[in-house]
């Protein structure tokens, strides 16, 4: 990952909220021959007693889920929009393209959860991403029989973060020019180029002064 001043969040609550606003990350691990392993899972983030975790489900006999009951430091890559940004947009010439982006990296050690503490990691997912208690889909009115059928098919988890990193690369090494040509003309863009494009309006004043 890059590690450069200046693409950076000035908060670290800014890159708590990121992680809270992507939470289906990619989590990377290795297996028994040292190759690497992946998946892709929702996760929820805790902080107790000022530590930082990260809580999950596998389906049990996965290679992910072996490999990581064999190995368990493992990197979750949390990511949002991005966006192709062209040279043509830049103030000055013969400069390359590029590509704007927000990532963030956890790493950790993971542990397994007891039947019980599955249970109300359950509840915790389904009414975090629910979002509305009353719904036919709430953990309450899901049959019991039911749910203890499927639980016997995954393996909670919860991973202590240990290292947190990130990089916010939306164009803070350009000129003042480029930055708002590049941000007109992201707004003309899809979904993730507006994202982007509001990402770096509001960096815009902390750059560059009103």
């Amino acid at each position: 990952m890059y590690d450069i001043s200046y693409f950076k969040a000035t908060e670290h609550e800014e890159v708590i909220a990121f992680m809270n606003a992507h939470p289906f990350v990619l989590l990377c691990g290795v297996n028994k021959e040292g190759f690497p392993v992946a998946t892709h899972v929702p996760v929820l983030s805790e902080v107790r007693n000022d530590k930082l975790f990260l809580l999950g489900h596998f389906m049990r006999k996965q290679e992910h889920t072996l490999s990581f009951e064999q190995h368990n430091k493992c990197l979750a890559v949390f990511s949002g929009p991005h966006s192709y940004v062209s040279a043509s947009w830049y103030s000055q010439k013969n400069v390359a393209s590029t590509w704007n982006y927000q990532a963030v990296h956890a790493k950790g050690h993971i542990c397994w959860m007891d039947d019980q503490s599955l249970y109300q990691l359950l509840n915790k997912l389904t009414s975090h991403f629910e979002g509305n208690e009353n719904s036919e889909a709430s953990f309450k009115k899901m049959d019991e029989a039911y749910i203890q059928k499927n639980m016997k098919a995954i393996v909670g988890f919860e991973m202590e973060v240990i290292a947190l990193e990130h990089v916010y690369k939306i164009s803070q090494n350009r000129d003042k020019e480029s930055y708002s040509n590049i941000t007109a003309e992201l707004k003309k863009g899809n979904e993730d180029q507006q994202f982007i494009a509001v990402e770096m309006e509001k960096r815009k004043d902390q750059l560059f002064g009103k």
